[in-house]
């Protein structure tokens, strides 16, 4: 029993999983319903016009169907076509994100604690990052021939400066108190960096991960488009060399989502692993 002259606690009210509910889906409501009113337009619009070059959604919604989800159940409803194109696209973009992202975090961690590592190699990397990666695909598919590797090389090379730079950047600003700590505690070199240096630049290294996702899909399809026969890609070229239009507005849609669902997705993934991080900038401040 508490003493006479403590004050009574008050339960804080538990939270309720159905407000949580309630609450995520206000705030999908809030942010699609732009989306609905310019699909609603778009179909309005093209439907009035009758041009052949601009299907209305209904039509390149029975396309998306036709072309990839319209499989059994037991295969997810995707058609042999989609499995063939995902299964092709994804595996090259994944491949080519995550070797971009592994170097791009090793080089990066490198130039950030090396002053002398970054004046030797700044004038080198700042060409390369300069050079537009569509620019290099006559010399991607001459040294690499067309094929998967060509691909993914062509994703790597394009998506790894967002990750280096974000990650020397980070590197850079862990706090030399941080330092000092841990040097006091004995710990060596790759113990700092492993428990110290990388974990303070997690958020900036996050944050080049999910732009490097995004410029991951835009040369997906651009290293599709050459010598390509599978993959988003390859359908969009073969859809305009053959006229087919909703088949190509159905590429171009399908990509829209993927983007859609990958942001979405990763950025579930950075709140849950950089959940520490936000509770430590909440106790900051």
């Amino acid at each position: 029993m508490s003493g006479a002259g403590a004050p009574a606690r008050t339960a804080l009210p538990a939270r309720k999983p159905g407000r949580r509910v309630r609450r995520a889906t206000r705030g999908f409501v809030e942010r699609a319903w732009l989306v609905a009113v310019a699909v609603v337009v778009w179909e309005l619009v093209t439907r009035a016009v009758g041009e052949n070059d601009f299907p209305p959604p209904t039509k390149i919604v029975s396309v998306l169907r036709e072309l990839w989800f319209g499989g059994p159940a037991s295969h997810l409803f995707l058609t042999d076509n989609a499995v063939d194109d995902f299964s092709t696209s994804l595996t090259h973009l994944f491949i080519g994100w995550a070797a971009a992202g592994a170097a791009g975090v090793v080089v990066g961690a490198a130039i950030g604690r090396s002053e002398i590592l970054n004046d030797l190699l700044n004038p080198v990397l700042e060409f390369l990052r300069a050079v537009p990666p569509p620019t290099l695909l006559p010399f991607f598919i001459m040294v690499f021939q067309l094929g998967a590797t060509m691909q993914v090389v062509t994703i790597a090379f394009g998506v790894v400066w967002p990750v280096l730079l974000n990650t020397a950047d980070g590197v850079r600003g862990v706090e030399p108190l941080q330092l000092d700590t841990a040097r006091v505690f004995g710990l060596g070199r790759a113990r700092r960096i492993g428990t110290v240096i990388l974990p303070a630049a997690a958020p900036k290294i996050f944050a080049g991960l999910r732009v490097a996702l995004s410029f991951a899909l835009i040369l997906m399809v651009l290293s599709e488009l050459f010598g390509s026969t599978a993959g988003i890609g390859s359908e969009l070229i073969d859809a305009q060399r053959t006229f087919e239009l909703p088949r190509m507005w159905a590429g171009i849609v399908m990509l829209g989502i993927l983007g859609l669902l990958f942001n979405g997705a990763f950025m579930l993934l950075e709140r849950r692993l950089l959940a520490w991080h936000t509770g430590a900038q909440r106790l900051e401040s």
